[in-house]
Order: C-alpha cells, then structure tokens, then sequence
C-alpha cells in the first residue's frame, strides 16, 4: 500500500535530507556505511548537532525536549537518517532511562538529566542483568539498603555493554528480600563515580 504525503510532509522531507546532506560530517557518515563503530566523541558531536536543531529526541514528549513530530514525520526522519548513514543515538539514554525519567522521575530529576542526555553530556549503561539473574529479572540479587537520604547498594552487574564510557548506570535492584520475586525491585540512577564503583 502507497500512502502519498502532504505537501507539508514532502518539505519536512526535504528538509531533513537537505540537513544531513550539509552538517552530517563525512567522517562519521562513512563510518556508518563501513559498519564500523562510531565512538563516544564523533556520537557526542553528531548528537548535540541534531539537539541544537532540535532534532535529538523525536520520541520525547516536546514539553521534555521532544519534537512534537507525527509518527509520518518520524518515519521519515528515521529513513533520511538511515540512507545518510547517521548513527543512531544511544539508546540508552534517549530510549531507555530518558523516557523512564520523563515518565517517573521528579521534577528536580528531570531537569537535571533530561538535559544532559539531549546533548550528550551524560552518558549511561544498563545495569539489570546479573551473574545469576541473566534475562530473569525476578531473580535480581543486587539489594539496596536505605541509610537516611541514600541507598547502600552491594552486589554485581552483567553485560553493562559501555560501562567503561558510562558516567551513570541506571540499575534493577532489591530493596524487599521479604516480597514477592517479581516485586520489592527498583529502580535506581547511580553515577559511576560513587566509591566502591568498579568496572
């Protein structure tokens, strides 16, 4: 099925290729194409450019930094992207602790975060599986316990994929021994720099 666009559509293309034709840097579009991994500093450059346009987080609500895009304009921003070899952005702060944050987080929390991740000046790892939880989640035994306004938190994570390039990690971990597997888990942002850290 062909679905014909809108002339407003047709120029929104227009726009985005036209944008990636002249500030996509050579280097890191080639990169892409090589299939060869574009690191920490080319993905910074190229993700603070597109927060600069505006253009970092088309998913996020646009109250949070988001675009306000349709899900048409969305699409086709995603194939523009994918025929000029632009890297995806990391997915773990724009599609993963980002949208837990905007969803869950305090209002101190997201102004703090939120802005940091659209430019890329923090960046994150996945802290959920574990050398005995793997994939199962309910079997996660990293406890966490209250002291005052912090958690002390003991226990080892698995396959933090960019943990060494990671300046926070945002990690599953027990808080309830007592409650059902499935539950007395939460969810907890924790910068790599905390003594006792290691990778």
């Amino acid at each position: 099925m062909r679905i014909a666009l809108t002339p407003e559509q047709r120029a929104f293309d227009e726009e985005v290729r036209a944008f990636l034709a002249t500030k996509l840097p050579a280097e890191i579009s080639e990169r892409v194409k090589l299939g060869k991994s574009v690191g920490k500093d080319l993905l910074g450059t190229w993700t603070r450019m597109l927060n600069e346009k505006g253009w970092a987080a088309p998913n996020w609500p646009k109250a949070y930094g988001g675009t306000g895009w349709s899900l048409v304009e969305r699409h086709l921003f995603d194939v523009a992207c994918r025929a000029a070899h632009a890297p995806v952005l990391s997915g773990f702060g724009f599609n993963m602790v980002g949208p837990a944050i905007i969803r869950y987080g305090t209002e101190a929390q997201k102004a703090e975060f939120l802005p940091k991740i659209l430019n890329a000046d923090l960046w994150w790892c996945q802290g959920y599986s574990e050398p005995q939880a793997g994939s199962d989640l309910a079997t996660v035994r990293t406890r966490a316990e209250r002291d005052g306004d912090e958690y002390v938190v003991n226990g080892s994570k698995i396959w933090t994929s960019a943990a060494e390039d990671a300046d926070w990690i945002f990690a599953l971990v027990r808080t309830d021994g007592n409650a059902k597997p499935q539950l007395g888990i939460r969810f907890l942002l924790i910068d790599m720099e905390t003594e006792g850290l290691t990778v």
